[in-house]
This record gives C-alpha cells, sequence and structure tokens, in this order.
C-alpha cells in the first residue's frame, strides 16, 4: 500500500473550513470511480449507503458503519468517471475529482468543505466543538479512509471495526493541534 499524503486545511472565510488530500493511487480511474460512486464501492471503505441516485441532483444517504446517525443529502456534482461529489447534512460538501497518470494511476483531488460548528456527527467523529480540533478529527478521519480506500481497491474491504482502530488513534494523535492552538 502507498502512504496517503498528509491532508491540509485551511480557513474559507468565518463560518467555512475546507480539508484537502491528493492521494495518488496505483489504479486506473475506472478501477477507482466505482468505489467513489456506487453502494457497493462505498461499502468497502467509507459507508453504507443507504440511498444512492447517480446523477446530478440525486438524493444520498450515507450511513456510518457503527450505526451512528444517517447523513442525508444530495449528489452536487456529477461527471461520470471523473467528478462526483456529495453535500450532506451534518457533514457539508465532499468531492472526489479522479486525474489520471498515465493508464494504471490516478490523483484524487479531494475536499471536505464544512462549517466547522455544524451540528451533528460526522461519519467518523462525535459531536465536537469547532475549528482546528474538528479539523484534525476530519483530517485524521479521511486520511484513516483514504488507506482503507486503497486497501478496498486491492480486493480487501474494511470492516467496520477496521474505521475506529489503532491506527487511526495515531493518526489523530498527529493531527492534533498543539494545545494553545486547540
Amino acid at each position: 500500500m502507498s502512504p496517503v499524503s498528509r491532508g491540509t486545511s485551511e480557513s474559507r472565510g468565518e463560518d467555512r473550513r475546507l480539508l484537502r488530500f491528493e492521494p495518488h493511487l496505483p489504479h486506473a480511474y475506472e478501477t477507482i470511480w466505482p468505489a467513489l460512486s456506487t453502494p457497493d464501492g462505498l461499502r468497502g471503505w467509507l459507508a453504507e449507503a443507504d440511498v444512492l441516485e447517480r446523477r446530478l441532483g440525486g438524493a444520498v444517504t450515507l450511513r456510518r458503519p457503527d450505526g451512528g446517525p444517517a447523513l442525508s443529502g444530495q449528489v452536487t456534482a456529477w461527471d461520470v468517471e471523473r467528478v462526483v461529489e456529495y453535500t450532506l447534512a451534518g457533514l457539508g460538501r465532499i468531492r472526489f475529482h479522479l486525474e489520471p497518470v498515465g493508464t494504471d494511476s490516478t490523483v484524487i483531488r479531494f475536499f471536505h468543505e464544512y462549517g466547522p460548528n455544524q451540528p451533528g456527527p460526522g461519519l467518523d467523529r462525535p459531536g465536537s466543538a469547532g475549528g482546528r480540533a474538528v479539523d484534525a478529527e476530519y483530517l485524521a478521519g479521511w486520511h484513516r479512509r483514504f488507506e482503507l480506500l486503497e486497501s478496498a481497491l486491492e480486493g480487501h474491504p474494511a470492516a467496520p471495526s477496521a474505521r475506529a482502530d489503532q491506527r487511526l488513534a495515531a493518526l489523530r494523535a498527529s493531527y492534533a493541534p498543539p494545545a494553545a492552538a486547540a
């Protein structure tokens, strides 16, 4: 498994945060697309898709594997085999933009835009205070998710318990802001 590059966060004004990752995966985009845009694919690394209308404006409902609350929203971008974006209540907007690198490698330009004080839990965290502490939780969660995505693409989908494992705890510690910055 190739290492996932470290994610970054930035402010988008007073009420928005933007997280970015650019994992470079040794798989063709045709292989990655279903993992990002189908219920079976999402189940292997991200969440159960109770509803997924695969089109612009379609409904989407993702449910945490631990039985947590479902997050409902809409497909807000859909460009087959290139871009999929979901906007979910309680999570914000997540976007996956695939860029092929040669014939057997792909960069996913990913971003997650959210309001740091928005109510409700995300896919990986209990409700918590806003700001950089939430960024750290989300960054650790997405970092681990991209590791699980790569494993799923290799034929090893994640069991729900793997989504809250010791690796995730280590990532949380690595992304945690210094005490004075929290």
